[in-house]
């Protein structure tokens, strides 16, 4: 199959789960022996720009034509098979979805987070959920300025999620929603339930799994507020009055809350706060933990991190909403807190660290579940029925959460078949 990935990579100061994946499904599909190029787009370029080149970038969230004619132009002369978009903020735009049009190619796209129904994508203001704009007009996240704190910030998003709705909407063969609980939101927003299939993120084979009880508690993730830092921080602040449990809480990752993360964690001994971590170091620092904890406050859509446990055979301390509820088996696979509770969490870490047996049983299960559902060969049936869904012009579902990995009775298309063998 000859496949076209179109991406805006997320800049590279900031660990991203989104560029993680992209790059992770693209080598997945070349080993399998299938074609695959990029049309990408990168972030990191806006701040070598001139003034009036950044000051025009906003302009470009809701509508780039140069990006669409580059576009179709390049699939006009290679012809892919299907087109697999990714992430168009801020400098691809949903114009990449007219070229596809131009083109005659079929697209497919997969929604890491919420940004079809909420301007900044996270379903979260002032650190508690928001769905105000979800099935209505964006205008509260202007309002309220959702993305970075800043009304003028927002507006682009917001213009964008209402001039290009109906593009999404319609200009999509199939979309690939990573969770239920995400899927279950965007139906209720009003999305075609038919182009709307579960397809879970994969995670490769870490290479490395968890051989004894383990060594401390991990957080790995961005250190911003909508991940629970500041959650995790009162819990633990908790436990250690009550004298800890025995091992050392490890936080790796860098964000907006760095400095805080940093001045709380500095003189002690059961936190170490250890910076941004490399692929290889954290699949190590994974494997050698008790548990991986992902308190976020905010409706997560997948929870990598969660399934990368698994993958190594350690348990999770999860959050009991959005995607964890699926993710994390609670008292199977892992533990899940009430969300936005600190008592709940501490007592969770307690729970999850007093008992190595028990523990030990819930990361066989993790690594059980993730041979099940999460495992390449998986990643890569549900991955490559979703692009025959879409050549062959077949969006199955109803109200019932679909799974591209499920047999639908549609035939298997070969490469360069599309819409009747042209």
């Amino acid at each position: 199959m000859h496949v076209l990935v179109v991406h805006n990579r997320y800049a590279s100061a900031q660990p991203s789960g989104e560029n993680k994946v992209v790059d992770q499904e693209v080598a997945l599909l070349r080993d399998a022996g299938h074609r695959v190029e990029l049309f990408e787009r990168r972030s990191d370029t806006i701040a070598a720009r001139s003034l009036p080149s950044k000051a025009a970038v906003p302009l470009l969230v809701p509508w780039n034509p140069a990006v669409r004619k580059e576009l179709a132009a390049k699939l006009r002369a290679e012809r892919p098979d299907v087109v697999h978009v990714h992430n168009v903020f801020p400098l691809l735009s949903p114009a990449v979805l007219a070229a596809c049009a131009d083109a005659g190619v079929p697209a497919v796209a997969t929604l890491h987070n919420y940004t079809q129904v909420c301007p900044p994508g996270t379903l979260q203001r002032d650190g508690r959920p928001c769905t105000e704009c979800v099935g209505a007009t964006p205008l509260p996240a202007v309002r309220h300025g959702c993305y970075r704190d800043s009304r003028l910030a927002t507006v682009p998003l917001a213009v964008s999620l209402s001039v290009n709705r109906r593009r999404w909407w319609t200009g999509v063969e199939r979309f690939f929603c990573i969770s239920a609980a995400q899927r279950e939101v965007l139906v209720g927003a009003g999305m075609p339930a038919e182009r709307l299939a579960v397809k879970h993120n994969f995670v490769p084979e870490p290479g490395v799994v968890r051989s004894g009880a383990g060594e401390h508690l991990l957080y790995l993730g961005r250190l911003a507020e909508a991940k629970g830092v500041r959650l995790l921080m009162a819990a633990w602040d908790e436990i250690a009055a009550g004298g800890g449990v025995g091992v050392p809480l490890v936080v790796a990752g860098t964000g907006p809350l760095e400095r805080e993360v940093g001045a709380w964690a500095a003189g002690r001994d059961d936190v170490r706060y250890v910076g941004l971590y490399d692929q290889a170091q954290c699949r190590q620092a994974v494997a050698r933990s008790v548990a991986v904890v992902a308190p976020s406050t905010w409706l997560e859509a997948f929870g990598l991190v969660v399934v990368e446990a698994m993958a190594a055979g350690v348990p999770a301390v999860a959050a009991g909403h959005g995607a964890f509820v699926e993710l994390v088996e609670d008292e199977v696979t892992g533990l899940r807190h009430l969300p936005g509770d600190p008592g709940s969490l501490a007592s969770c870490l307690r729970r999850i660290t007093t008992d190595p047996e028990r523990n030990r049983e819930m990361g066989q299960a993790a690594r059980r579940r993730y041979e099940k559902d999460f495992s390449p060969a998986v990643g890569l049936e549900r991955l490559l029925e979703g692009y025959r869904s879409a050549i062959a012009g077949r969006s199955g579902g109803g109200d019932n959460p679909p799974s591209v990995g499920e047999r639908t009775g549609s035939p298997r298309v070969h490469p360069g078949e599309r819409d009747g063998g042209s």
